[in-house]
């Protein structure tokens, strides 16, 4: 059983583009993909598409309520 856990891949939701990956980094309690944080790095400040990575960005400055 523990071999059938090792050669499972683990996928995690990225909060920028909101997809399933398997590697990527954590911030926090949220995850990065490594295409996103790579497109983030690249993009200009004055290109739209950072002002969306900004929007996204935020959901991880926003704490979890667990009740």
């Amino acid at each position: 059983m523990s071999s059938f856990l090792a050669h499972k891949q683990y996928v995690e939701t990225c909060v920028i583009c909101e997809s399933l990956k398997p590697k990527g980094i954590h911030l926090y309690t949220s995850f990065i993909c490594t295409e996103c944080e790579n497109d983030l790095i690249q993009t200009d400040t004055n290109d739209p598409k950072y002002k969306h990575f900004l929007k996204q960005l935020r959901k991880i400055t926003n704490p979890e309520i667990f009740s």
